[in-house]
C-alpha cells in the first residue's frame, strides 16, 4: 500500500501503515490517501470500520470487472473507471480497474492490479502542488486526468494501425486468416474502448453537476478533463466508423477482384473453346469438304488461330484479359 497525509495543502507525511490513518483525520485541516492493490477482505472492512465505508460500495470494490460509474452515498461517493494500454499483439487493449472511495478528507484508491503506474498519479499531484489545498476534489482530478491520458495513448495506436491498414487495403495480394483475425481483434477492442470511455463520460459527467463535489478552483481542471473525455469518444467514434468504411471498402474490392477473375477465366475458357469447336469438327468421322487435303488442314488452322486471336485482341481491349 501507499500513502500521503496533505495538511493545509502541504504534504506531511508518506508511507504511513493503515492503522494510522484514523489518527491523521484527528487532525483538522489533513486530507489523507491511501493506495491498496488487490486488497482483501479484512483490509477494506478495516477502512470500512474507521471511515464509515457503505458496504454496497466495499462490495463493489472487491468484486472484479465493475462498469465505470459513480455512485452516492450519504457520506462519500464511490467511482470506478479504467486505466487502459496497448497489449503486446498492438491489437488488443488491457485494462486495470481503478477504484475510489472519495470522501470529504479521505480518499482511498483501489487497484486491481499491480500493473497500473501509481506513480504517474504521485507525479501527477506533484506537478501542481500548489492546488493540494483543495483537498480530496484535487487528488480526485490528479487520478482522472492520467485514466484520461491512457485512452490518449490507446487512441493513438489505433490511429496509426487503421491507417496502415487503409495503405495495404489495395495490395494484390489477399489478406490471409491470421490477418483477419488481427483486424477482428482489433474491431473488437476498439468496442470495448468505446464502452470504457462512455461510461467514464457518464461518470464525470455526473460529478460535474453536484456543484458540492468540485470546488471553484478546480472547476476549470474539471472542465479540461471532461473535454479531454468528449475528444477521445469523439475519436472513438470516428474510428469505428472508419473501420466500417474500411469493411465495407474491403468487401467491394473483394468482389471487384472477384468480377477479374471471373472476367479472366471465362476470356480464356472462351479461347480455348473456339479451337475445341474447329478440331471438334474436323475431327468427325465423316466426309466433309476438304477432308484429306492440303488445304483443309491449313483451313482448319487459319480459322483455329485467327479466331483465337481475333478473341484475344477483343477481350484484350475491353480490359477482360
Amino acid at each position: 500500500m501507499r500513502s500521503r497525509a496533505y495538511r493545509k495543502g502541504e504534504l506531511e507525511a508518506e508511507g504511513f501503515p493503515l492503522e494510522n490513518v484514523s489518527d491523521y483525520l484527528e487532525k483538522p485541516d489533513t486530507v489523507v490517501w491511501v493506495d491498496l492493490c488487490n486488497p482483501d477482505e479484512r483490509e477494506l472492512d478495516q477502512l470500512k470500520e474507521e471511515l464509515g465505508l457503505h458496504e454496497l460500495a466495499v462490495e463493489d470494490a472487491l468484486e472484479p470487472h465493475q462498469r465505470p460509474k459513480l455512485d452516492h452515498y450519504a457520506t462519500h461517493f464511490f467511482l470506478s473507471c479504467h486505466m487502459v494500454r496497448m497489449g503486446g499483439d498492438g491489437v488488443s487493449v488491457e485494462k486495470t480497474e481503478i477504484d475510489a472511495f472519495v470522501g470529504d478528507r479521505w480518499f482511498i484508491t483501489v487497484r486491481k492490479g499491480d500493473d497500473v503506474d501509481i506513480d504517474a498519479v504521485v507525479k501527477r499531484w506533484d506537478r501542481s502542488s500548489d492546488l493540494a489545498s483543495c483537498g480530496v476534489a484535487y487528488l480526485l482530478y490528479g487520478l482522472l486526468d492520467v485514466v484520461v491520458d491512457s485512452y490518449f495513448a490507446v487512441i493513438d495506436c489505433f490511429d496509426e494501425y487503421y491507417e496502415k491498414v487503409s495503405e495495404s487495403m489495395f495490395e494484390d495480394q489477399p489478406l490471409d486468416s491470421r490477418g483477419q483475425r488481427e483486424r477482428f481483434l482489433a474491431r473488437q477492442s476498439l468496442a470495448r474502448v468505446h464502452r470504457l470511455i462512455n461510461g467514464l463520460r457518464e461518470a464525470v459527467s455526473s460529478l460535474l453537476r453536484r456543484d458540492e463535489a468540485v470546488p471553484t478552483e478546480l472547476d476549470p481542471y474539471y472542465q479540461d478533463v471532461y473535454d479531454h473525455i468528449l475528444r477521445v469518444n469523439e475519436s472513438t467514434d470516428t474510428l469505428r466508423e472508419l473501420v466500417s468504411t474500411l469493411v465495407e471498402a474491403n468487401l467491394a474490392l473483394r468482389d471487384f477482384r472477384q468480377n477479374q477473375v471471373m472476367k479472366q477465366v471465362t476470356s480464356w475458357a472462351a479461347i480455348i473453346a473456339v479451337p475445341t469447336l474447329i478440331t471438334g469438327y474436323y475431327g468427325m468421322n465423316v466426309k466433309y469438304p476438304g477432308i484429306n487435303t492440303t488445304w483443309g488442314f491449313l483451313l482448319s488452322v487459319v480459322l483455329l488461330v485467327g479466331c483465337s486471336a481475333g478473341l484475344f485482341v477483343v477481350f484484350r481491349r475491353k480490359g477482360w484479359l
